[in-house]
């Protein structure tokens, strides 16, 4: 495996990071990576690795806002400027791996980026995997801070707060959790207009599932005490034969970094090799 990094500009003018993980000889297909909040695209190099021994070419970016790119820590002017960014980086991938097939994987808020993007930009993809997407929390959010984000999206969207992530819920393994814990590119920001966005964009998702056009792979930890697994078998049971669903009993948030990782990645690469 070969890894690279380059930097390109968001269409209003960013810094954004992008990583690259080249398997040994061709590869048969590219896979673009979409990561969670607070985190960074550089914490996937063992998820790249694994699908890169089977031929795969990996690609992700650091999301605005997050690890080695440009924005304000946990802030996006608008959802649609994230639909921008992972449209901008296709260009970039269909340029590095012309005439390759190419799939779409994201988790957590990148699980909800990569659903959003399938359903509203319709993109010329083999196949979509989204791992405990954001589509609702596994919790309710009180009301009042609800209320609250909605209203600083109006008079200042870039009012941010500490996203209170529940991080002994990532992972069984306490190796894992120390390390998110001691990251210095990861960070616990979210902004009034980001969590507005994502909220409403998760529930505008599974109202829409049925429209959903790809092949998917959706997976999610059932004792996910983050995002809500419930959320991810509503979006399948409504997206119907599109969707191969798989709910591990017993895991958390971060099913590839669990200690059953292994497993993970044999799913993720017997449903691509089909697709």
């Amino acid at each position: 495996m070969e890894i690279s990094e380059w930097n390109w500009k968001s269409l209003d003018g960013f810094d954004m990071y992008a990583r690259g993980w080249a398997p040994q000889g061709d590869p048969k297909a590219a896979i673009m990576l979409v990561h969670g909040l607070g985190e960074h695209v550089a914490r996937y190099d063992h998820v790249a690795a694994a699908l890169t021994e089977k031929k795969y070419a990996v690609l992700g970016f650091d999301l605005r806002g997050h690890g080695k790119s440009g924005g304000p820590r946990g802030h996006a002017p608008s959802y649609d400027a994230l639909m921008d960014d992972i449209a901008s980086f296709s260009q970039q991938t269909e340029s590095r791996y012309a005439g390759l097939p190419r799939f779409l994987y994201g988790h957590s808020l990148g699980g909800n980026l990569v659903l959003n993007y399938a359903l509203r930009r319709k993109p010329d993809l083999l196949g979509v995997i989204a791992t405990g997407p954001w589509l609702r929390l596994a919790f309710d959010p009180p009301a009042s801070q609800v209320t609250l984000g909605r209203l600083m999206n109006g008079i200042a969207p870039g009012f941010t707060q500490h996203s209170k992530l529940n991080t002994q819920g990532l992972s069984h393994d306490q190796a894992v959790v120390a390390a998110y814990e001691n990251d210095p590119l990861v960070h616990d920001k979210i902004s009034a207009r980001l969590f507005v966005a994502i909220y409403e964009s998760g529930l505008w998702a599974l109202e829409h599932a049925a429209e959903f056009p790809l092949p998917l792979l959706l997976m999610h930890g059932a004792a996910d005490p983050i995002t809500s697994a419930k959320a991810s078998q509503e979006f399948a049971q409504k997206a119907g034969n599109k969707v191969t669903l798989k709910v591990w009993d017993g895991l958390y948030h971060e099913i590839h970094n669990e200690l059953d990782k292994a497993e993970v990645f044999k799913v993720m690469l017997d449903w691509l090799g089909k697709h």
